[in-house]
């Protein structure tokens, strides 16, 4: 388990939802290649309404457009493990936004550190 506390680097990667890596969402590949890497963790947020290099406004609200929303990845970590993942986002993201921001970790704890929490095979945690 990673324990994260303290100074970190925020990663986003603002891309659309209809992006694909090899027939798959881009969004799911990010988060794997994030997991195999070793990253702290990675969210996936979709977008309700958002534009981008193309100009065109993606919205839920137009049927015709919904199907490109944006969507945004977010992966925190220390700035070594961040930085070291980038190579990654290269191959990958052909088109749309890579942002990095510093932040500062309050709390960052799993279910398996609580009492009575469960690892992530579901087992109980002492």
């Amino acid at each position: 388990m990673t324990r994260l506390t303290g100074r970190a680097l925020r990663l986003t990667v603002f891309i659309g939802e209809s992006d694909t890596w090899h027939h798959k969402p881009l969004y799911s590949e990010i988060v794997h290649r994030a997991h195999t890497a070793g990253l702290a963790g990675a969210s996936v947020f979709r977008g309700i309404e958002g534009f981008g290099g193309s100009s065109l406004i993606h919205t839920s609200r137009l049927l015709s457009l919904s199907e490109d929303l944006p969507v945004a990845v977010v992966i925190v970590d220390t700035e070594p493990r961040v930085r070291a993942f980038l190579p990654q986002l290269d191959e990958l993201v052909t088109e749309g936004l890579v942002t990095l921001d510093d932040c500062e970790v309050m709390r960052y704890r799993s279910r398996a550190d609580a009492p009575g929490g469960t690892d992530a095979k579901g087992k109980n945690s002492l």
